[in-house]
């Protein structure tokens, strides 16, 4: 009798990078971005806002979360370009970017320049 096993691929986490062990070259994607409001707006909770300090919230604001591509760095902003061709710079003082497996970014990458096409 043939038994034959299949194999298991590997989990593959995307991980948070710090902005100063970003290279060109690497895919990365958002994670969170930070948003800032004024104080004034949370009148009502005085004590635990200062009026002269902006509220800053970090929330899951993307809803395409496609893998990027580093073009440029000069920290803080990120030159990144998506696979449909968008470029923008992304400013890491305001996002926390993570960086992705290469061959997982590689063929969504692809699939997505086919997509666009």
């Amino acid at each position: 009798m043939k038994t034959s096993t299949m194999t298991r691929h590997e989990s593959q986490i995307a991980r948070s990078i710090a902005a100063e062990d970003l290279n060109c070259g690497d895919f990365v994607a958002v994670l969170t971005e930070v948003t800032e409001f004024p104080s004034f707006l949370w009148q009502d909770d005085l004590n635990t806002h200062s009026p002269h300090e902006p509220v800053r919230i970090q929330w899951q604001g993307r809803c395409n979360d496609v893998p990027l591509r580093v073009k440029e760095l000069c920290l803080p902003y990120v030159f990144v370009k998506s696979a449909v061709g968008r470029y923008e710079t992304l400013d890491v003082r305001r996002c926390q970017l993570a960086r992705l497996n290469p061959r997982y970014a590689k063929r969504v990458w692809k699939l997505l320049k086919k997509k666009r096409k």
